[in-house]
């Protein structure tokens, strides 16, 4: 069985995915092993009539990553478009099946 390029570029992607998780997960048990360490020595913080206005670190990081995805989505529709408005000019190059 051959290896195509499509074949050496989805594994790579596979393993860099992986390779992202496992050092996510790495920071996230470190966190959590500070956080528990340091849980007894933090002061408490005053009320503030403000703060409770703004918004948590929860809601924080769900509103930018919701923005970011509605990004991403926009950049792929772009993306298609572009190939689109490309494909006369696309379907005459010759083809190619990768190999070389």
């Amino acid at each position: 069985m051959s290896t195509t390029m499509s074949d050496v570029a989805l594994a790579s992607q596979e393993q860099f995915l992986a390779t992202v998780r496992q050092s996510q997960e790495a920071v996230v048990e470190a966190v959590g092993a500070w956080a528990s360490a340091v849980e007894g020595m933090t002061p408490s913080t005053p009320s503030l009539p403000s703060l409770e206005q703004l918004p948590t670190p929860q809601a924080v990081i769900e509103s930018a990553f919701d923005f970011s995805q509605q990004l991403l989505d926009a950049q792929r529709d772009f993306a298609r478009k572009v190939i689109a408005a490309a494909s006369p000019v696309l379907e005459k190059a010759p083809a190619s099946n990768g190999s070389k």
